[in-house]
């Protein structure tokens, strides 16, 4: 199981929101890059970063910032947040971002996100977040009214050229209670052994359940490693795929 750690970036500053609300930041690092260069210096493989400003804006808007932790770091780069066209996909692609998440596209432009999935094959990632099973866009602001299973099993688990689902669970994101494990099982069990676990992750023994689940293949952990819940280090060694 991959472990991901999240650097989430608003107003250029690295924080943690409770729940998804934009009010409710605690600010962690005034340096991303710094904060991406000490996850990397731990161990991770992979750093997972979501524009919150972008997310509700609809662009992209700290591209800069991101593009200065592509050039810091080795490690993959799989970003979220804002990413509502093909050209900015690319443009993505071309700073050196690994993977992008597409999240909001799906339920508003089901057809475009497609494009983008087919055209760049193994490098998009279909972002699932939801509050009581249904899934939410625009930065957690916006309600749809699809069920998250239903879109997975339909229009999700049929695509060879998509990377993954990132799942989250809204409700428990930067809570510090745990993982919505039911909901997780259902989604991996529909994903193809695709399925990367986010919001809730708290403890060791919170990993230790995922990484037991068939089909969930990364987790992603946010405000457990920065206030140090859980020792990215002792994570990675213990969680992480050994490389063959």
């Amino acid at each position: 199981m991959n472990i991901i750690p999240a650097i989430d970036i608003k107003g250029g500053r690295c924080v943690r929101l409770s729940q998804g609300d934009m009010a409710k930041e605690t600010v962690y690092s005034t340096d991303p890059v710094d904060q991406a260069l000490k996850w990397e210096q731990a161990g991770a493989k992979i750093i997972h970063i979501v524009d919150l400003d972008g997310a509700v804006e609809g662009k992209p808007k700290n591209a800069a910032l991101v593009r200065k932790i592509c050039r810091s770091v080795e490690c993959r780069i799989q970003l979220g947040g804002g990413i509502r066209s093909l050209e900015i996909a690319e443009q993505h692609f071309e700073c050196g971002v690994s993977n992008i998440v597409l999240g909001t596209m799906l339920i508003n432009n089901w057809k475009l996100a497609l494009e983008i999935i087919n055209k760049h094959p193994g490098r998009v990632l279909a972002g699932i977040d939801t509050k009581n099973g249904i899934i939410l866009g625009s930065g957690w602001t916006e309600v749809s009214d699809l069920k998250a299973t239903v879109f997975t099993a339909t229009n999700l688990a049929p695509l060879t050229a998509l990377a993954g689902i990132v799942f989250t669970d809204v409700s428990r994101d930067g809570m510090l209670q745990g993982t919505n494990l039911k909901e997780i099982e259902n989604m991996a069990s529909l994903s193809g052994g695709r399925l990367i676990a986010s919001g809730g992750v708290s403890t060791m023994a919170d990993l230790d359940k995922l990484s037991r689940i068939p089909g969930v293949s990364g987790a992603i952990i946010g405000k457990a490693i920065y206030t140090g819940a859980i020792d990215l280090k002792g994570a990675v060694g213990r969680f992480q795929f050994k490389a063959k």
